[in-house]
């Protein structure tokens, strides 16, 4: 009988072969697609006890692959999504496995029939125009770590741009003058061009006006003259966030990421009357059904559509407002 695929060759072609040189995938991709398999192999070798060198294709079976998953949930305790995202992975790697290996057919369409699980889809969170208004008050503009931020927040809610695309960005990639936009490289290596406001405009020149530390050109620096990282955003938002809310206190209740920004930015467009397909090129999404999200949350497009329901008793269907709390107060006296 032939023996079995080798494992590790498999995994090496898929990773150089099929993500880098092939599909040309972005870094954040290859990291996840690893993670996924270091954890997967670590899996493997403690249950059968050979290590991930000695492993053939068929030591990765069906069996094994969904204890993998329920292992993920019950001892790693991650997240359905993140559950997924790690089969999302393994499926990549038995497609391309079917081609490479076509005699293990069976065998791999069982692991493909493997299901990914349902998880509840919440509405999208997003910030209002006071909430936006009192984080972009937060920065200090008097020191230079203030006015960064308060240009890198201000890029962030008007054009939506990802956590990877805000940092990624050099200072070339941003155009002034008639027709100015930001120019980036998104998900799935699209680029595209988002036009910026005026007033946008306006921070940006001022706050390009300062002077590069260590001759670096990328848009917002770190104190060392290096690219900001994904976890400093994240601070640094979290900083503003405490401080705006004691201007705004509704803030106190929200968990405001850099992807709440992005979601921000398209709420503002769809409630200026942006149609779908057009919030769906602004922020670079594959699909406008991807943008439909939105839609879910935007509680006035569902005021109107409830505003036009004849109401079954022949009276005008009006919804309910509550009332002034101080005029409650003194009728319950």
């Amino acid at each position: 009988m032939k023996p079995a695929p080798n494992l590790p060759k498999l995994i090496e072609r898929f990773f150089t072969e099929r993500l880098m040189r092939q599909r040309h995938v972005s870094s954040h991709t290859i990291e996840s697609y690893r993670d996924t398999f270091r954890l997967l192999l670590k899996f493997a070798q403690a249950r059968l006890h050979i290590p991930p060198s000695n492993l053939d294709l068929r030591d990765l079976d069906a069996p094994l692959v969904s204890a993998f998953l329920d292992d993920l949930e019950t001892c790693r305790t991650v997240s359905v999504l993140t559950r997924n995202l790690r089969l999302t992975a393994i499926r990549s790697f038995f497609r391309f496995t079917a081609f490479e290996e076509p005699a293990y057919s069976a065998h791999i369409q069982r692991v493909l029939a493997i299901p990914s699980k349902r998880h509840d889809k919440r509405v999208v969170q997003f910030l209002t125009r006071p909430e936006i208004e009192a984080l972009l008050a937060a920065p200090d503009r008097a020191t230079w770590v203030g006015r960064r931020d308060h240009a890198l927040l201000l890029l962030a809610v008007q054009t939506g741009l990802r956590l990877s695309e805000l940092i990624g960005l050099d200072r070339d990639a941003v155009m002034f003058g008639k027709g100015a936009h930001v120019r980036c490289l998104g998900k799935g290596r699209k680029e595209r061009c988002t036009p910026l406001t005026g007033h946008t405009i306006a921070t940006l020149q001022i706050w390009f006006q300062e002077p590069s530390r260590n001759g670096v050109q990328t848009v917002f620096p770190s104190i060392h003259g290096d690219r900001l990282s994904a976890d400093a955003v994240q601070y640094l938002l979290g900083k503003y966030t405490a401080i705006a809310s004691a201007r705004c206190p509704s803030l106190k209740t929200k968990r405001v990421s850099p992807h709440v920004l992005r979601h921000t930015a398209a709420m503002e467009l769809l409630q200026a009357g942006v149609d779908s397909s057009i919030i769906a090129l602004w922020l670079g999404h594959e699909s406008v059904e991807t943008t439909q999200v939105y839609l879910h949350a935007y509680l006035a497009i569902k005021e109107a559509a409830l505003a036009k329901i004849k109401p079954l008793n022949g009276r005008k269907f009006d919804r309910y407002h509550p009332g002034d709390q101080l005029l409650a107060f003194l009728n319950a006296l």
